[in-house]
């Protein structure tokens, strides 16, 4: 037996519960009974009894849930990671261990954009036992501790270069815009050797900072980032920029794109002759 929906002109379909039978050779078929008015889960029902399955009493439940774990979210963030090739961009996989920090890697990335927490909080919400998502079981990471996250990003750190120029080939090319800022970020802590009292962007009084610089493709794609000591003016971190487009991503003629501040007038003529030297213009 099996239930068959019959097209019924500009009505709703008629729902045949229907048999088959030979006759004289021939394969025929009859209707044992019309279920048309049936709702559509007692007919489910019946088509999953007529396959094979098991009818399960009403008053009884057919599962228990013991825990749910949020997962569109980490199925939208994980899937354009991947789309884009951002696992494969953070490098090779050749050993386990590799692997283990590409994963953990890519989870502090996606993690970073779903819930930004600390390397401690991270490391918990990864884990089986106080996952907060369904990232960590995704990526099949097992128990995470923060000490792995801090390894992983030393792992990191040693394939910078190699993520940059990848970037840098994929969105620069000779003779276009790089667009250069410099920021800072203001630290908790003693143990950074860069963090240095500077220029406060944050309007911090009294605290050790970091500085940064970005450079980014025309359409603000960024391709490398330095970290300075968090005293240094925002002109010195020009000279190490230059050096990168040259020497590492081999452009031998880039306009670079900055705000006003960046080349004073005091250190204008000096700069300008470096830039003329490496064919760069500002």
């Amino acid at each position: 037996m099996y239930i068959e929906a019959v097209p019924n002109r500009n009505s709703p379909p008629a729902i045949l519960l229907r048999e088959s039978y030979r006759q004289n050779g021939k394969v025929r078929k009859r209707t044992l009974c019309n279920l048309s008015g049936w709702s559509p889960a007692h007919i489910e029902g019946l088509r999953g009894v007529l396959s094979g399955g098991t009818v399960i009493p009403a008053d009884r439940d057919a599962f228990s849930v013991i825990r749910t774990l949020p997962h569109g979210h980490v199925a939208v963030a994980l899937g354009t990671a991947r789309k884009i090739g951002l696992d494969r961009l953070l490098g090779p996989a050749r050993a386990p261990a590799e692997q283990r920090c590409r994963d953990l890697v890519l989870a502090m990335l996606i993690g970073r954009i779903l819930d930004p927490v600390s390397k401690l909080a991270a490391a918990r919400a990864l884990s089986p036992a106080t996952a907060s998502s369904s990232l960590g079981a995704v990526l099949g990471l097992g128990e995470v501790d923060d000490d792995e996250l801090y390894a992983a990003l030393d792992w990191l750190l040693a394939r910078q270069p190699a993520i940059e120029a990848t970037l840098a080939k994929r969105h620069l090319a000779h003779g276009t815009l790089v667009l250069y800022d410099v920021s800072s970020s203001y630290m908790e802590g003693r143990c950074c050797p860069l963090a240095k009292r500077g220029y406060n962007r944050d309007g911090k009084k009294g605290v050790l900072q970091i500085v940064y610089g970005l450079l980014c493709a025309p359409d603000g794609c960024p391709v490398a980032i330095e970290v300075f000591d968090g005293n240094t003016a925002d002109p010195m971190t020009l000279a190490p920029q230059i050096e990168k487009l040259k020497q590492r991503f081999r452009l031998s003629h880039v306009v670079l794109v900055g705000d006003r501040g960046m080349i004073t007038e005091a250190r204008q003529p000096i700069q300008q002759k470096a830039f003329e030297l490496l064919g760069i213009a500002v």
